[in-house]
């Protein structure tokens, strides 16, 4: 830090030097040079904290009362929603193994009732819908994700420890993450393909609710933070956000159909489990059950056999397998490295859909 300072003290010196310099060499024209620069001063001034300041509350006035709060038996989260008929789109994790929830909008002391639609574990999203939909609802406006920046400014809202209508400010640290959620039971929960990594606070009770864009759009659904493996809780400034062209994706054929029925993500047909090697690492993914007609079963892939890699990418542990999967999409045709009796076998592989 000390030898950057310096380094711009001396960078900054010859220009002030040069400046005053100018100024003393043509007093004739001090007074048109002033004017040009104060004109340029002006041009490059940003917009004032008090213009920002105005952004930030207009899109929260526009957006947060599409935001709710979820009460399930042993639960709490957020939720959008996402039109005038009551859908109202959050978490899986969420939502749970519950049937009917509570919800609260913000603003409002009232309680509503809700139901699920259907929940969707392997993207993290679920959709509920309002028993009655109260007066002046208003659904969100869903972003295309695709037009994420890193570096665009974001608000985060939902409902963090139960401290309902909460906002915090950051902005996109990253797109395209492939992030594996931690299960319930301490195992590997869904793993999500191009998550949105944000520095605005994701922290218990956030989840479900909307990561919105300075044009009072959602770009994505908070979903989880980070967890710094040497401390165990949360890393402060990394949370992910589910992007909002997967949440409409999903959501979409929910409310249609009542459930999902185009993925659009890539499946062995296989249910496995990580094995260790001698000294107790991750050594591959050991099949326990095939899908009947599955890409694996076609591809002569038998339970028993130990999966260390698909197409150039080792794998060790099936939280791996599932992130190399969530790369690919149905139909890519890939090969796929197992061991079967302690031989090396090979075989190509044209992906199912999960």
């Amino acid at each position: 830090m000390d030898v950057s300072r310096t380094r711009a003290l001396r960078l900054l010196a010859p220009l002030a030097a040069l400046a005053l310099l100018t100024a003393c060499s043509d007093s004739g024209s001090a007074e048109k040079a002033d004017t040009s620069t104060r004109q340029a001063a002006q041009a490059a001034v940003p917009a004032s904290s008090s213009d920002l300041q105005s952004d930030y509350q207009k899109v929260i006035k526009d957006v947060l009362p599409s935001v709710v709060q979820i009460q399930a038996s042993s639960d709490l989260g957020s939720g959008v929603v996402y039109d005038d008929k009551g859908h109202v789109v959050t978490n899986a994790h969420v939502v749970g193994n519950e049937k009917t929830f509570k919800v609260t909008t913000a603003g409002s002391e009232d309680t509503l009732t809700a139901k699920l639609v259907y929940s969707y574990p392997e993207q993290d999203l679920a959709v509920i819908k309002l028993d009655k939909v109260p007066d002046g609802l208003k659904a969100a406006a869903f972003a295309d994700s695709s037009k994420v920046q890193v570096g665009q400014i974001v608000l985060a809202m939902g409902s963090p420890l139960g401290l309902s209508s909460s906002v915090t400010q950051g902005i996109v640290s990253a797109t395209g993450r492939t992030v594996s959620e931690g299960g319930s039971d301490g195992g590997t929960g869904a793993t999500i393909p191009n998550m949105i990594q944000t520095s605005a606070a994701i922290n218990p009770g956030n989840s479900g609710g909307a990561l919105v864009n300075l044009d009072g759009q959602v770009i994505g659904i908070p979903t989880l933070a980070a967890i710094d493996p040497g401390m165990g809780n949360s890393a402060p400034g990394i949370g992910f956000a589910i992007p909002a062209s997967m949440v409409k994706t999903v959501a979409d054929q929910i409310i249609k159909d009542g459930k999902v029925t185009d993925s659009g993500r890539a499946a062995l047909g296989i249910t496995g489990r990580t094995v260790v090697d001698d000294s107790l690492r991750p050594a591959g993914v050991a099949v326990v059950e095939v899908k009947r007609g599955g890409a694996a079963d076609k591809a002569g892939i038998q339970a028993g056999d130990v999966i260390t890699r698909l197409g150039d990418t080792d794998i060790t542990t099936i939280t791996s397998l599932s992130e190399a999967l969530a790369a690919q999409q149905p139909g890519d045709r890939t090969s796929v490295t197992f061991t079967r009796d302690g031989s090396e076998k090979k075989a190509d592989v044209t992906l199912g859909e999960q």
